[in-house]
């Protein structure tokens, strides 16, 4: 986009945010319009859901609604909304797998009651792996977490966080490097055996 027209749109973007925080409810429905159909299209890619990706789409232009105050202005108001409706998609999706690992805690005690220790070692190891995850700086997290929990391509990830290819790579690396390492500190841990992944 030519740097003209993106001044542009920066400060029609600007003037709606400016009247929907001084109470103008209807600005708002141009901001839902220009972006709800490329918000659809990222998050379908990251659910592969229609349903999933329309539900949150919802959920996403409401907490923009409540965060809108929130942006500061400084770098593009695009980058900013896609990191607010990614930043919430990698939270449902979080929650899901809580809610995957207790389902499957409460089948392996139906299916096994005498050994709890089973139950205790898989919730251990899911808790293990959320505090690895979760001590990655935010960027970081949420490439590891787009990589191997929703399988997306290095490509697919630039797309969705604004990101040139060579930078997701990198960051990528930085992030299994530094995952690597705190698992060699932790010897001892279900992950310790990935400290010698290259």
């Amino acid at each position: 986009m030519e740097d003209g027209k993106r001044e542009v749109y920066m400060e029609e973007e600007m003037q709606w945010i400016t009247e929907v925080l001084s109470g103008n409810k209807q600005a708002y429905a141009q901001i839902i319009n220009k972006y709800k159909d490329p918000l659809y299209g990222t998050i379908l890619r990251m659910t592969r859901n229609q349903q999933d990706a329309a539900d949150l789409v919802q959920e996403v232009f409401i907490k923009v609604y409540h965060q809108l105050g929130k942006f500061d202005g400084q770098g593009s108001f695009s980058s900013w909304i896609y990191r607010v409706a990614i930043n919430h998609c990698m939270d449902e999706f979080r929650k899901k797998r809580h809610k995957m690992v207790e389902n499957e805690m409460r089948e392996d005690h139906i299916r096994d009651s005498n050994h709890p220790e089973v139950i205790f070692l898989k919730k251990e190891r899911n808790r293990q792996l959320e505090k690895l995850i979760g001590c990655l700086p935010e960027e970081e997290r949420m490439i590891i977490l787009l990589r191997y929990v929703n399988e997306l391509s290095y490509s697919e990830i630039g797309e969705l966080m604004n990101l040139p290819l060579a930078t997701v790579r990198n960051k990528l690396h930085r992030a299994k490097k530094k995952l690597r390492e705190t698992i060699q500190q932790e010897k001892g841990g279900y992950f310790h055996e990935l400290s010698n992944e290259r």
